[in-house]
């Protein structure tokens, strides 16, 4: 398969924490790759110099070879990388329908042509995008009355309105209760695969990971300690120490 995301060497210091040193993997297209680690890994940071959020110290970080180190976050997304949020990022005045033709409106740069023709421009490509996440018969609701698990949903139809080649979900469960998260990646999962986006997120629920990631990396203290297919992470004695202690039996 063809890297759609590489990333060399990367390196990020505050202060005197070096939150993340000399990491390097790759997200083949059409992957499911998870990024786990404990508090304070540095998998968000990470997630902020992919996104032109952060500025690496050193390192590069190419999308089907396009450097992305120094641009910026805007200019990131419009090369075709979506993300959405530990905390769901919406409009909350807004209907589900206006935030998925917001995402559009600005992904065809249509931002000077929105009045007074905002609720027409592209409201069949949005309301397709719902129906694919589920969220079509709540179309015309208030975000600030959703449900969260329902926002999940609506943030997803979002960061799918760019066409994104790559997307970056963190932490894409976080808040629900476990029969939503199941429910989440498994929409997640066939969406990509139907796409043929890939996909780099952080979870800290080992079912969803192991459940559906193709491949993981695990980062600690900022370092890259283990990579591989679900069943070789499970089984690295290393990763079993940093999450369970020494000498602990656990089924990851």
């Amino acid at each position: 398969m063809t890297a759609a995301l590489s990333v060399r060497g990367l390196s990020k210091a505050f202060g005197g924490v070096q939150a993340v040193e000399n990491v390097s993997f790759e997200v083949e297209a059409g992957q499911l790759l998870a990024l786990i680690g404990p508090n304070g890994a540095g998998k968000t940071t990470c997630f902020n110099m992919l996104n032109g959020q952060l500025a690496p110290d050193s390192g590069s970080v190419t999308l089907e070879g396009r450097e992305l180190v120094g641009l910026s976050p805007r200019r990131v997304w419009r090369l075709g990388v979506g993300r959405t949020f530990q905390i769901t990022a919406t409009f909350s005045s807004m209907t589900v329908l206006e935030n998925v033709q917001m995402a559009l409106i600005s992904h065809r740069r249509r931002i000077a042509a929105m009045r007074p023709r905002t609720a027409s421009l592209y409201r069949d490509e949005a309301m397709a995008l719902l129906e694919r996440v589920g969220m079509a018969a709540q179309a015309e609701r208030a975000c600030s009355i959703l449900a969260y698990g329902d926002l999940k949903r609506v943030e997803l139809a979002v960061a799918l309105g760019n066409e994104p080649k790559l997307l970056l979900m963190d932490e894409p469960t976080a808040g629900m209760a476990p029969g939503e998260r199941v429910e989440l990646m498994a929409l997640t999962a066939g969406i990509v695969r139907d796409r043929g986006t890939s996909v780099l997120f952080t979870e800290h629920d080992m079912d969803v990971v192991f459940g559906h990631a193709d491949r993981i990396i695990v980062l600690n203290r900022g370092r890259l300690i283990a990579e591989g297919s679900p069943d070789t992470v499970r089984a690295d004695p290393h990763v079993r120490e940093i999450y369970l202690g020494a000498g602990t039996t656990f089924a990851l």
